[in-house]
């Protein structure tokens, strides 16, 4: 076993991500019951309705409890709450996004939890670590959702982290398949999350219109944009069109973020709304061509790890 499937007591070092509006309880205890770590979204969920879902994935999950997590954006006003909650529901792994490594890590360490933490630079990852952190997901450009401004893609990112830290190096951006995740270990990686290629599942939250949409898109349909405000990769519709056309014509942050308005992630990605909606896929979404049960899904990534890895 490598350092991470030693420390967080699992068999195959894959991580299900915790999405927005797309990875809820079923989603992750699904992955859970494949032997994966499996995540809920607690970024578009509020106090009762995270609790909710973990009840809800608790229940359903058959056997290895211990690899349920769930991951936070640390941007919310309403994060403290949360933490409590998952605390309160005995969660085992933290996984945190979108802010300090250093504000609540030392809190979940004293409660006796396993704390992750998303970053996309060397930089932020050496934070990271000296935040007394167990691990780092090191995203690189390629992945959906909000991203880092560097642009720096995952083959350049992971080694360089892992050059610089001690503690596992977990590699995302641009997974979808056990070829890639061979890959991530060659760079050093000790284990994988994958985000893009759990949102076509059956399981996933997504709207059935929004998993056919990525399976209809092609390479290079989708792009990094609203650097000014938060940096998201979208799949092109109307929506990120437009935003196309404000950032062009010298939008400042306050005109993206008017544009935006509320709700309109949950418009696109749970609601199907593909015309006005958000939108947000890796660049992977190019390879997605079927939708497939966790299940299936997770014996094809786990086919990566015929052999014995290291790192």
């Amino acid at each position: 076993m490598n350092q991470f499937c030693e420390k967080f007591k699992v068999q195959y070092p894959i991580i299900q991500a915790g999405m927005v509006w797309c990875s809820g309880a079923k989603l992750a205890a699904a992955s859970v019951n494949e032997g994966i770590i499996g995540t809920i979204g607690a970024g578009s969920m509020n106090k009762d309705l995270l609790e909710q879902h973990i009840s809800k994935a608790q229940s359903l999950i058959s056997k290895n409890q211990h690899l349920l997590a769930v991951n936070f954006p640390l941007l919310y006003h309403d994060i403290e709450s949360q933490l409590k909650i998952a605390l309160d529901k005995g969660i085992r792994i933290f996984i945190t996004s979108a802010g300090s490594p250093a504000k609540y890590t030392k809190l979940l360490k004293d409660e006796g939890r396993l704390v992750i933490h998303v970053c996309s630079s060397t930089r932020l990852a050496t934070k990271c670590e000296d935040a007394g952190v167990d691990a780092v997901v090191a995203e690189g450009f390629e992945a959906g959702g909000h991203n880092g401004r560097n642009e720096t893609t995952t083959m350049v990112l992971i080694p360089q982290v892992v050059d610089h830290l001690k503690i596992p190096v977990i590699a995302a951006g641009g997974i979808a398949d056990s070829r890639q995740i061979k890959a991530a270990h060659a760079l050093g990686a000790s284990g994988v999350q994958i985000g893009s290629r759990f949102v076509t599942t059956k399981e996933s939250s997504a709207h059935p219109d929004f998993k056919q949409a990525i399976l209809n898109s092609t390479p290079g349909m989708t792009k990094l944009l609203m650097k000014k405000y938060i940096p998201v990769r979208l799949l092109e519709n109307k929506f990120s069109q437009s935003i196309i056309e404000l950032e062009s014509s010298g939008a400042s942050k306050e005109d993206l973020t008017s544009f935006l308005g509320k709700g309109r992630a949950k418009s696109g990605m749970l609601d199907g709304n593909l015309i006005d909606g958000e939108l947000e896929i890796g660049q992977v979404s190019g390879m997605i061509n079927e939708i497939l049960s966790v299940q299936e899904l997770a014996k094809e990534l786990k086919s990566a790890y015929t052999n014995k890895l290291t790192g």
